[in-house]
């Protein structure tokens, strides 16, 4: 479940960086949160498909309202990302507060999930045949999704992430593609709430993409690393949460930052020490001559 929810978010995560989204995913993280609480109200089931309904709703809902700010006063981007998020996971919050003796949401679980508590979910079967834990299936349902969008719709994403002017003059509609991607990052986020929790769940969508950015600038071999990196964060995260009985996706999350770090102090183009070797040789050329005129 830790490799599933890395690697898809880890996908996802390269284009969310490439468009410089990555507050959106923040925002989108938190504001899912009243969506999938109205939809549990609503419908008084915790199945797969209301709380799809309600996150995908809350994250166009805050990606409509983040623009609407933007473009209609002089408040910055971060600026506007912080009003929506904020206003609406307090929003989440009051309302689990609220309905907490009247309905079976805890808050906590929301907010930090628990990877040791998924063999203990309903098994999915298939035929009669049992086949896992619901989570674990739907989870393995989604990074199959994404795999097969990542494939037939590349083209359009490279060209919308890069060059939105580009894609305009090709006939591609940048905008659609924007939405698009909101709209799976948010079945992808929301799906994610079991294992690694709203707070944490952005470090699975940020570090992969990242940390292989940071390694080449080919998206394939970035999308492939951000993959292989999923998996490293998965098992050495459930070996060290172990060893300190401690929290499985805390412990992912640790991993991801060791991680980054060692990749970007020794990326061979973009890291630290590579950026301080180049500055002190700089710094120690000698100065080019300047021949005045005349001589």
């Amino acid at each position: 479940m830790g490799f599933l929810v890395a690697g898809t978010c880890g996908l996802v995560g390269c284009f969310v960086i490439l468009r410089r989204m990555a507050l959106v995913g923040d925002a989108i993280s938190h504001s899912l949160l009243p969506g999938i609480t109205l939809a549990f109200l609503l419908t008084h089931s915790r199945d797969t498909f209301p709380m799809m309904l309600g996150a995908v709703i809350a994250g166009v809902v805050t990606v409509a309202l983040i623009e609407a700010i933007r473009y209609t006063s002089r408040i910055k981007p971060d600026a506007a990302i912080g009003i929506v998020f904020s206003s609406l996971f307090a929003v989440g919050v009051i309302l689990i507060s609220v309905f907490a003796d009247k309905v079976d949401l805890d808050a906590e679980c929301v907010l930090y999930g628990e990877l040791g508590f998924i063999p203990l979910q309903e098994v999915a079967h298939f035929g009669g045949i049992e086949i896992g834990p619901e989570p674990v299936v739907r989870m393995a349902i989604i990074a199959l999704i994404a795999v097969v969008l990542l494939f037939a719709f590349f083209k359009e994403m490279l060209v919308t992430s890069f060059d939105s002017g580009l894609a305009a003059s090709l006939g591609i509609n940048p905008t659609r593609y924007q939405y698009g991607l909101t709209l799976f990052l948010s079945i992808v986020i929301v799906s994610s709430f079991e294992s690694v929790g709203v707070v944490l769940v952005i470090a699975m969508i940020i570090f992969p993409g990242a940390t292989a950015l940071m390694l080449t600038d080919r998206l394939p071999l970035a999308l492939v690393l951000s993959t292989l990196f999923g998996a490293i964060y998965a098992l050495l995260g459930f070996h060290l949460a172990t060893w300190l009985n401690a929290s499985i996706a805390g412990g992912m999350t640790v991993i991801a930052g060791i991680v980054f770090g060692a990749v970007w102090a020794t990326a061979p183009q973009r890291g630290l020490l590579v950026t301080l070797v180049r500055r002190r040789q700089t710094m120690e050329a000698p100065p080019i001559p300047i021949r005045h005129e005349g001589q």
